[in-house]
């Protein structure tokens, strides 16, 4: 899951409110709410894509290696986005707020994609993206170190249960590749929770430095510092062979599908349905990745997959505030 979404996500009233010189006719139009049909194929699309990116960086790690698979992934990224944004005249934008946009992307794409590159070298498609999943878990805790935000009443237990369900999936070998031992698995699945954890720094970030910054100039700056971040590493360990056409193929429609055209879907989700709307495409994103590793790659769903998905959405649910429950309190005595 790329993830300017949590940069979104995060700040969201810049971009969407108003502005004070807007007449009230226009203030009216931007406030109208948008019938759910104009939203749900872009929400469903969306996951599909994302959900599609864990099957293309297994294909495209497998020969390039995860340091240069996620550096091509980047860079074609970047060479996709940066024209749009020069067309929609965010030229000065980028120039005026490059050092925060290029920091930002580093923890925002560059480590988390070598992170889940390398995963992947080990698990199955379907376990990266269950643990993707976690990704708003862990936005919320930096935000609440970062911000004093502190979450109460079911987000704390919402963080509890997913964590949990880290935990459950952590146990047991579930979801890796032949021949793949368990201390393997296990750096596998740290390394996801790392990249989970710098999208969550990223989210926080781009709240902190990048408001109000238009999310296609966020976007674009924050490809192009992950590829500048992971040029160096990249070539002192591009491979000897050169990658398969297929290998090359996959990074592409990572590139230019799951993170170009994933994130203009985003940022129109956004604005049509809202940021609370936008972050349930979390939960769609494992549907699809189990889906591919199944039909494309054969990979096998056992039942404590499942059993763990379900713990670790419905601690994520509760965490982000789309489920909510208020605990019981006492009445105050007389």
């Amino acid at each position: 899951m790329t993830t300017t979404n949590n940069n979104i996500a995060a700040k969201p009233t810049a971009s969407m409110a108003p502005t004070a010189s807007a007449t009230p006719a226009t203030a009216a139009k931007a406030a109208a709410p948008v019938a759910p049909s104009a939203w749900l194929i872009d929400l469903v699309l969306l996951g599909a894509l994302w959900g599609a990116s864990f099957l293309f960086m297994r294909i495209g790690a497998a020969e390039f290696g995860a340091l240069p698979a996620a550096a091509v992934r980047v860079a074609i990224a970047a060479l996709f986005l940066l024209p749009i944004a020069l067309l929609r005249g965010q030229g000065p934008s980028l120039a005026k707020h490059w050092k925060a946009s290029f920091s930002v992307g580093v923890f925002n794409s560059g480590m988390p994609f070598a992170l889940f590159c390398f995963a992947l070298l080990t698990i199955n498609t379907g376990l990266a993206a269950v643990l993707n999943a976690t990704t708003p878990m862990f936005g919320a805790l930096v935000a609440w170190a970062w911000f004093r935000e502190r979450p109460a009443g079911s987000r704390i237990l919402g963080l509890v249960i997913g964590f949990a369900g880290v935990a459950m999936l952590a146990s047991r070998s579930a979801g890796l590749h032949a021949g793949a031992s368990g201390h393997a698995a296990l750096w596998a699945v740290l390394a996801c929770l790392g990249a989970c954890l710098c999208y969550g720094i990223s989210a926080s970030a781009a709240r902190a430095h990048l408001g109000g910054v238009p999310a296609l100039t966020t976007a674009t700056g924050s490809q192009i510092g992950a590829t500048l971040f992971l040029a160096i590493p990249a070539i002192w360990l591009w491979p000897a062979q050169m990658p398969s056409m297929r290998a090359w193929l996959a990074l592409l429609a990572l590139g230019v599908a799951c993170t170009g055209v994933a994130y203009i879907l985003f940022f129109r989700l956004i604005e049509r349905a809202g940021p609370a709307r936008a972050l349930t495409v979390t939960f769609l994103v494992p549907v699809f990745a189990l889906f591919y590793g199944a039909v494309f790659l054969g990979e096998s769903i056992t039942q404590w997959m499942l059993i763990c998905a379900a713990v670790i959405v419905c601690g994520v649910a509760l965490s982000t505030g789309i489920v909510k429950f208020n605990l019981p309190r006492s009445k105050a005595s007389a």
